[in-house]
């Protein structure tokens, strides 16, 4: 008996399926590694600790970077995910006519898709070399800081909590109290 396989789409045909109203306007969805995943409505909690999370990294970023919510990174050939916050090198204007490929630093938030952040989404990010991700950790009330991706997995893993700091990696100087970025 055959074992049914499953339909991996590319980013030229996502883009091509959401031009031609494949998806609806409301509807919120990404790809990554050639699965289409429908992204879980934002609850106020979440909402929240996006825009703290863009208060405590936005003044570490100013000059050379753009911080972007929730908008899609061009990464390979079969994924486009759109992180809650990733910071890239250059200006909003640099990506008129693409998507970034790589960001600096990228941070999910999650309470009901740790699962989907920690495995998924973190072998992608770590397989297009993206140096710092960081899940923020409703559920165990933390900041997973994952580091060092080497053949698509992330090398290092640090839980940080409430009264800890932590430096990005592009921007070492800096140091960002957890609490801040916990709504």
């Amino acid at each position: 008996m055959a074992i049914p396989e499953i339909r991996r789409w590319t980013r030229e045909d996502y883009e091509r399926m959401a031009e031609q109203g494949y998806f609806r306007p409301d509807e919120r969805v990404e790809l990554v590694d050639g699965v289409i995943y429908e992204m879980t409505p934002q609850n106020s909690w979440h909402a929240s600790a996006i825009q703290a999370a863009q208060e405590a990294l936005g003044p570490a970023f100013r000059k050379g970077y753009s911080l972007r919510i929730q908008m899609p990174l061009a990464l390979g050939s079969g994924s486009e995910p759109e992180p809650d916050l990733a910071v890239v090198r250059g200006h909003w204007r640099d990506f008129r006519e693409a998507h970034p490929t790589t960001a600096a630093l990228v941070l999910e938030i999650a309470d009901s898709t740790v699962f989907h952040d920690r495995e998924r989404k973190s072998a992608i990010y770590a397989q297009a070399g993206i140096p710092d991700y960081w899940i923020l950790n409703r559920l165990e009330a933390c900041l997973e800081v994952h580091r060092d991706p080497k053949g698509g997995a992330y090398q290092t893993r640090r839980i940080l909590r409430a009264g800890e700091t932590i430096s990005p990696l592009a921007r070492p100087e800096i140091s960002i109290l957890v609490a801040e970025l916990l709504p």
